[in-house]
């Protein structure tokens, strides 16, 4: 569980990046290159793609962070764990679940976001 915990503040870490080049390396070490992320307002496949995502939701969210919500529940590759987005107040802003499938070399192959409180009007799709 330890391995997963990291792998999942990893996660975390690269989406409350600012500096694209520590950005591009965190991504690098949480996902395989060819990995695949959505959720309901996304869709992302391969580095490049996620790196400009997590730039899109920092610049539609100045100032928030995501941080994690619980603990991380894992087995047979699989993970999951819930997140939310804080605002410069500290308050919850959204709120979601995230699945993920973890490659053999530890790092995420495949993730599944689903929101699941959100202020009204704030997600663009």
């Amino acid at each position: 569980m330890d391995e997963l915990n990291r792998l999942v503040d990893r996660y975390i870490a690269a989406w409350n990046e600012p500096d694209p080049a520590r950005r591009h390396q965190l991504v690098a070490e949480t996902y395989v290159e060819e990995a695949s992320y959505v959720d309901p307002l996304a869709q992302a496949e391969g580095h490049a793609a996620i790196e400009a995502m997590i730039q899109a939701v920092q610049a539609q969210f100045p100032d928030h962070l995501f941080r994690r919500r619980g603990g991380v529940d894992g087995h047979n590759g699989r993970v999951r764990f819930a997140w939310e987005l804080a605002g410069p107040d500290g308050e919850t802003k959204v709120a979601g679940i995230d699945f993920g499938m973890v490659a053999a070399d530890g790092r995420f192959q495949a993730l599944t976001g689903f929101i699941d409180g959100a202020p009204p009007g704030r997600l663009a799709a």
